[in-house]
């Protein structure tokens, strides 16, 4: 595995690769890597000859009150795991690589509607952050496909729509999230968690298929699912951000009654448990 900490080293091997055909597909990541990252690396070898992994830090998507300073980083323990999964090129940028000018220079990457809602309005610039760093790895890297987590859905659609709406040519990949046996989403905020907090936190994920089987069900308004899912966690002792049903293409918020073209549907929570905040989601297609 090659390690590239520069633009410049990286450009001229993906540009002997474009040079001999060879397709290339990308993982970003901000380091701290686990099973649901490779599980990620695995699939984007099935999608193209060559795989580059990306670590960035970025800090424009941290919020003023968000500790960009303590995020985890872990880059010798995540290099061994790139190792042993083939990864061709693992791409461990500085700050200037990806922002070369100034911080109050910096050109953004705004997405309209969708960087305002849900998670957008708990943590606003966030998706600006998301959009713009990705769009300048995309241009370093030259991916034909990129690989991404459906656990950050609202992320997921930001990207796609980015990508459709600049002409990008890339294809996105958006692969289901990996969870622990007992279902909590695998994520790098879960270490955070106390040894009773973990116990509690799959409660989120069993929230979210009692409200899948409520929805399905019929018997009951979104107001009234997403009521009764708010008030369970909040008894376990949740601080509830949002608990939200809305179509999966664009996340629309749904209302009762539901449209009968409205069927595919996504079921979306970020709740803090102590000081870690989560999020999970579960997509639903009504028959």
């Amino acid at each position: 595995m090659n390690v590239f900490a520069t633009a410049d080293d990286l450009r001229h091997q993906v540009t002997s690769w474009t040079q001999s055909n060879s397709k290339i597909a990308f993982v970003p990541t901000m380091g701290n890597l686990h099973a649901g990252h490779l599980s990620l690396v695995r699939a984007a070898r099935q999608y193209c000859d060559k795989v580059i992994v990306s670590i960035f830090v970025n800090p424009l998507q941290f919020g003023a009150d968000e500790d960009l300073a303590g995020y985890p980083r872990t880059p010798e323990a995540d290099r061994v795991l790139l190792e042993a999964e083939d990864v061709d090129v693992l791409f461990l940028p500085g700050k200037k690589e990806i922002y070369p000018g100034e911080p109050d220079q910096q050109i953004l990457i705004e997405v309209p509607v969708l960087d305002n809602i849900l998670e957008g309005k708990n943590r606003p610039g966030h998706f600006r952050g998301v959009a713009t760093v990705v769009r300048r790895l995309f241009d370093l890297v030259h991916p034909d496909v990129a690989i991404f987590g459906k656990k950050d859905y609202q992320q997921l659609l930001v990207i796609r729509r980015m990508v459709t709406e600049l002409g990008l040519q890339v294809r996105i990949e958006g692969l289901e999230t990996v969870r622990e046996t007992d279902g909590l989403a695998m994520s790098s905020r879960n270490q955070y968690l106390s040894p009773d907090e973990r116990l509690l936190a799959p409660a989120i994920y069993q929230t979210l298929k009692e409200s899948a089987t409520l929805l399905a069900d019929g018997a009951e308004t979104v107001a009234q699912v997403t009521g009764r899912g708010r008030e369970m966690l909040e008894k376990k002792g949740f601080t509830v951000d949002y608990l939200a049903v809305c179509r999966q293409n664009d996340l629309a918020p749904l209302v009762t009654p539901i449209e009968p073209d409205e069927k595919a549907l996504v079921i979306l929570i970020a709740a803090r448990l102590g000081t870690t905040r989560l999020l999970d989601n579960l997509e639903l297609n009504l028959a």
